[in-house]
């Protein structure tokens, strides 16, 4: 499977951007197992709420947790598909790419 659509690109690499900072996958890692709202990731996390709102912000863009409010609390769980998306991507490399040695540089 080639990332063929440029919806399909972008979202595979707003996705990998997302993964590249350590606080957003311990966000992930908190949501493996259940919905958590915005005062118990800061509590888990450390951090303040303005701070976590970024990187919840770059995770919901990425389309890897999606939120819903409840009165003026919000929770955040994972957003699977998105990571099965990812997970796809990753997979392609391994059963369709073939690994050729390297060729000596003509110099």
């Amino acid at each position: 499977m080639q990332v063929t659509s440029r919806t399909n690109f972008d979202s595979v690499v707003l996705g990998f951007h997302a993964l590249s900072d350590s606080l957003r996958v311990n966000v992930i890692e908190l949501l493996r197992d259940r919905e958590l709202c915005v005062c118990e990731l800061c509590d888990a996390l450390g951090v303040t709420q303005s701070k976590l709102s970024f990187h919840l912000k770059t995770l919901k863009e990425a389309g890897l947790v999606r939120s819903r409010q409840e009165g003026r609390w919000i929770y955040y769980s994972l957003n699977l598909p998105q990571f099965v998306a990812l997970e796809q991507y990753l997979a392609e490399f391994r059963r369709f790419s073939a690994i050729v040695p390297s060729r000596s540089c003509p110099s």
